[in-house]
């Protein structure tokens, strides 16, 4: 469905559109970077308008979420479009789609909202591609889903602009934020982007009260040496502060990138200790079964509050947002 943006600015004879940071100049009859957005007789349009690619009902800790209620479901919508081009997308047959060569199924926001209410979500997700290309219809959804008490969340490469996180901020409850790396090198050679926005992006979402976690994908060789790791660690720490989730994730071969091997245990392993060292209270690994670097744990006592076992959650470990064990108050959404 086609539906007139609420973000962009006219310049000459071209349109700014202003809802990520790459701020393209769209000439008639020419699409964003993104290719969601189109210039159609001196307006931009959403090309994506309630298009969904796919939904599903998902544990919230699949986002991951570890620290959003903790043990619910979420129902997960996505559609087509980024505003990356990362060489090692996992969900590159979407993110790299034009919308009109891929098929899609429109789901209004009412019926997202109901799906979502009957499957007994928690909460309703935006997820799989970039939510930002679905601007309008996220806020659209949020403000429906916020009035019938479901909580909204995005899993975002962090990339909106200010403009688009102003109008986005008041209705989000929770975001995931890929941070890909901290060098300049890496954000433009694997993921033709910046690094500079989404910090700032990760900064301002924790100011304006949103619930974050941030996720970071080891690459090897690219982005794994205790140097960059340090650096990423350095940011959180002295940014958003110790008691921010963070998730270190496994790579594995796609895309174009095949060629480089998978993560091994020991790096990831490695990056957590520095993060604990660091003073990080809940810092995780994902991607790599057969560890407990998923369970989170007391920062007071030392004591499990929640055992993951896969996307089975057992919260047993919580009494009201307190460890059971020491009654230390844990950082934890709950009902």
């Amino acid at each position: 469905m086609r539906k007139e943006a609420i973000l962009y600015e006219g310049v000459d004879d071209r349109l700014r559109c202003l809802v990520c940071n790459r701020k393209c100049l769209i000439p008639e009859g020419g699409r964003g970077y993104c290719l969601t957005r189109e210039n159609r007789d001196g307006r931009i349009y959403s090309l994506t308008y309630g298009e969904v690619s796919s939904a599903a009902v998902d544990p919230i800790e699949k986002k991951p979420l570890f620290h959003f209620h903790p043990g619910t479901l979420a129902y997960s919508l996505g559609s087509v479009g980024c505003n990356f081009r990362c060489r090692y997308c996992q969900n590159w047959s979407i993110s790299q789609a034009r919308i009109d060569e891929f098929p899609t199924r429109y789901i209004s926001p009412e019926e997202a909202v109901e799906n979502a209410l009957s499957a007994s979500c928690r909460s309703i997700a935006w997820t799989y591609n970039e939510p930002t290309m679905w601007l309008e219809y996220t806020l659209d959804s949020a403000e429906l889903a916020r009035a019938e008490g479901l909580s909204t969340v995005y899993v975002t490469n962090g990339y909106m602009s200010r403009e688009a996180l102003d109008i986005l901020g008041p209705l989000l409850d929770a975001a995931n934020v890929d941070l890909k790396g901290m060098s300049e090198t890496f954000y433009r050679e694997l993921c033709d982007a910046k690094p500079g926005p989404v910090l700032e992006n990760i900064i301002r979402m924790h100011d304006m009260g949103i619930h974050i976690e941030v996720t970071n994908l080891l690459i090897p060789g690219y982005n794994d040496s205790d140097d960059d790791i340090m650096a990423l660690i350095n940011f959180m720490v002295s940014e958003v502060g110790v008691r921010v989730p963070l998730h270190f994730t496994r790579f594995f071969p796609h895309y174009r990138m095949q060629d480089v091997p998978p993560t091994g245990t020991d790096r990831l392993m490695r990056a957590r200790e520095l993060a604990l060292e660091a003073g990080m209270k809940y810092v995780y690994v994902g991607n790599l079964p057969g560890t407990d670097a998923e369970n989170t744990y007391c920062p007071s006592c030392g004591e499990v509050v929640i055992r993951r076992n896969g996307y089975i959650t057992d919260t047993s470990g919580l009494a009201d947002g307190r460890c059971r064990s020491c009654n230390s108050k844990i950082d934890v959404v709950t009902d």
